[in-house]
Parts: structure tokens; sequence; C-alpha cells
């Protein structure tokens, strides 16, 4: 399959994506796992192809304050507490205050999200296994970098990322925090991961929870 851009939607950039990771295919203690919301309908398209188990992994976006869509950095849950990456904020007009509210609020927001998609469900161990973290795309690349150090806390085996379409800066810059870096696409000037989808509606709490029950149903145990 080839990766014409604009991809139709995040289904159809999944299954572009899991051509390219087919050497994956059959490795024991494989685990697919998605950035919620958007990485999720990608990661059950490559979980599908490969028969692998697909969970989540929760992680969230540092906006900067009035103007949230700007990324400051990230946090990700770990397994010593929350894992925070940061921008460069020595030239940012934003105090301690506004800086601690963004990250309570979002803090808040991975809790809610852990216990709306995983319920009483304990997160899967993934010391020893082959992981492939899967998002719609990657633009500065923050959010995904503090999801990589969050679970290097958790010693997997094999860390690799997979997106359908990023920055090519941002794809070299993870290199030093995964195993593997596969992109199936890196145009150039890239701006924004929505410019590359024809169809990028917002992905909901309810497309995710459906996503994840379908995959618990059909695809291998975790």
């Amino acid at each position: 399959m080839t990766s014409a851009l604009p991809f139709e939607d995040r289904h159809q950039a999944g299954r572009v994506l899991a051509d390219r990771l087919m050497h994956y295919r059959g490795r024991p203690g494989l685990l697919v796992l998605g950035l919620p919301r958007g990485g999720v309908p990608v990661a059950c398209e490559v979980a599908r192809a490969l028969s692998a188990p697909l969970d989540v992994f929760m992680v969230r976006k540092l906006g900067f304050p009035g103007h949230e869509e700007y990324a400051i950095g990230a946090i990700a849950s770990g397994a010593e507490g929350s894992v925070r990456v940061m921008s460069d904020l020595s030239c940012m007009a934003i105090s301690p205050e506004s800086l601690a509210a963004v990250v309570a609020r979002e803090e808040a927001e991975l809790a809610r999200r852990e216990l709306l998609y995983r319920g009483q469900r304990p997160a899967v161990p993934l010391r020893g296994r082959t992981v492939i973290v899967v998002d719609d795309g990657l633009a500065t690349g923050a959010t995904m970098r503090a999801a990589l150090l969050a679970m290097h806390q958790q010693q997997p085996a094999h860390l690799a990322v997979a997106v359908p379409v990023c920055a090519a800066e941002s794809c070299q810059q993870l290199m030093d925090v995964a195993d593997e870096v596969i992109c199936a696409a890196k145009p150039e000037p890239f701006r924004a991961v929505g410019r590359w989808y024809k169809h990028f509606g917002q992905t909901s709490d309810e497309d995710v929870q459906a996503l994840l029950e379908d995959a618990r149903s059909t695809l291998p145990g975790l």
C-alpha cells in the first residue's frame, strides 16, 4: 500500500503504516500501544495487521495558557509518577503559577482517561516486551518523547515509534529514545499533522472505548 498524501483518514493511514511494520509480526511479547485519542484508530489497524494485542498509553500535551494549541511540553503516566518533557521556556512569558496550573489540569485529565479507557484493568507491564508506540503523526514530537521516557522506566526489550506522517526533524530527534522510528511519510514543509489527512475529525472518548473493546474481543490477549 502506498503512502500517497493526503491519507483518507486515520484508519487508512494505519493500514499504510502497518505495511512498514511487518518485520515485527510474530515477535514474542509484541504489544501495540496507541496514544489517545487520535493515535488509537491508527494503532488498531497496526495491531490487526500484526496480530498483536492493543492497549493505550496515557500522555497529554501541555499547551501555552490562552493558546493551548501551541505545545510547550507534555506529560505521561510513569511507573514512578508522571514524566514531564518541557520546551525551552526561557523566552516565554509564563509564570511558574500558570505552568503549575497547566500541569495540574493535564494530570487530572490523564487520570480521567486512564479510568475511562481501562476501568479497573491494570496497565499492561512492558518489561521485556517488544513495544510499538503509535500516534497519528508527529509535529514537535514532545508528546511522543514524554511517552517514551515514561515507558523506559518499565524496561521494555525493544521500543519502536510508528507514525503515518511526521516532521523529519522530529523523527530524527526521537532516535535517541527509541530503538526504531518508522514514519510512512515526511512531507516538507510539514506545518501540521492534520494537513496530511482528508478527514481529520476529533477522535472521541466513545470512539476510543469502542476500538479498545473490539480489540479485546478480536485480537490476541494482553
